[in-house]
């Protein structure tokens, strides 16, 4: 069964001001969620941060950009993307 990926509205805002680059990152790691689920260890700095939370840096350097995501794990898998942006003001 595949994954639902949703964005919240902020991250779909910061989403579309994204230099290129970081929206393909961003748009191939969506891709993987969907098929594989939330889980990414084959990502650069991938690390769960608690229960159902996760991030990952999409471009590392200056600025560093990292996503954001929660999983809702029940009969629909759902997962939304709650940050993309820099690194300085991600919410963990």
């Amino acid at each position: 069964m595949t994954w639902t990926v949703t964005f919240s509205r902020s991250a779909a805002k910061r989403s579309e001001k994204l230099p290129d680059l970081v929206q393909l990152a961003l748009k191939t790691l969506v891709i993987e969620i969907k098929s594989n689920g939330p889980v990414r260890g084959n990502w650069r700095n991938y690390s769960k941060l608690g229960s159902g939370l996760h991030h990952c840096h999409l471009k590392r350097g200056k600025p560093t950009y990292v996503a954001v995501w929660r999983e809702e794990a029940g009969e629909i898998k759902i997962v939304e993307i709650t940050y993309v942006g820099t690194h300085e003001k991600a919410p963990y």
